[in-house]
């Protein structure tokens, strides 16, 4: 068996190494997705796929700082449920078993963390989960949705993105095709690829209009149903493996980069301004 410095699989620990992990200082990692559909060409699967290999490689690039988790599967998907497959899990019980799973790492001495998202719906949910495991225990956490990474270099996108801007990256379209193709290219039909833009973008409006690289100012998230016929939003014919491999790539060296300045960034401590001690607790439990 490899040591526990070597080791970046959390499961693969026994409860001693788990001690020394937490004296080294190390990163637990929290890929978190969901099982929902993703047109005529993709698996179920894409978004906890994605967000768990972009967390294996980096930790796999960085043993030494850090830990992989098992993924949370499920997400929050109930404006997709007119279309089979698709299991959604309560917002309010999503964010509570997130938190739940940092908390634990937090009771057993783990000080910072991260959860790699998968699924867009999921994105305000992991980042509440964040926020209240630093206000409700002494431990730090970060999160991201995976292909925020991609937006570290600026000029990324021009070594891969064809589609257009906004609507051509949202879901199904050419960025999750391309890593199926790279990742899994057996679980792709590739004979029922098909482009397809949501209805929100080709409004035109200045106000309502999303990408996964973007949005505009006005929010709006109807059901799946009502802004797309097949489940694509994107254009999902620009998907290339290689594309798949470029992206992935990136993603996983710009994890495993923050992971390593997470583990040197010092966490400040907590300060109180108030002239007297308060007498009454916060509004939420502290343990």
């Amino acid at each position: 068996m490899p040591s526990v410095r070597d080791t970046y699989r959390f499961d693969d620990l026994t409860w001693p190494e788990v001690n020394e992990a937490v004296a080294m200082g190390k990163i637990p990692i929290l890929p978190t997705g969901a099982v929902e559909q993703h047109g005529h060409h993709l698996p179920l699967k894409v978004d906890h796929l994605c967000a768990t290999a972009v967390a294996n490689e980096a930790a796999r690039l960085c043993p030494e700082y850090s830990l992989v988790l098992p993924p949370v599967s499920f997400g929050y998907v109930h404006h997709v449920m007119d279309f089979p497959g698709s299991l959604n899990i309560h917002f309010e019980h999503f964010i509570q078993y997130v938190l739940d799973i940092l908390k634990s790492l937090a009771y057993h001495g783990f000080k910072k963390m991260i959860v790699v998202n998968g699924h867009g719906s999921n994105g305000p949910l992991v980042e509440l989960a964040s926020r209240r495991l630093i206000v409700e225990t002494d431990a730090s956490c970060t999160f991201c949705s995976w292909w925020q990474l991609l937006q570290v270099d600026p000029d990324f996108k021009d070594k891969w993105r064809e589609s257009v801007f906004p609507g051509g990256c949202s879901h199904a379209g050419e960025l999750e095709t391309s890593m199926l193709l790279y990742l899994d290219p057996d679980s792709v039909r590739k004979d029922n690829i098909k482009s397809e833009i949501a209805k929100t973008n080709k409004y035109g409006s200045k106000y309502v209009w999303g990408d996964l690289f973007g949005k505009g100012p006005m929010g709006l998230v109807e059901w799946t149903s009502q802004y797309s016929d097949s489940g694509v939003m994107g254009e999902a014919e620009k998907a290339t493996a290689e594309k798949g491999k470029l992206v992935f790539e990136e993603a996983s060296r710009n994890l495993a980069e923050f992971v390593a300045e997470y583990y040197e960034r010092k966490i400040e401590k907590r300060t109180r301004h108030q002239a007297e001690e308060p007498t009454i607790p916060l509004s939420f439990p502290t343990d």
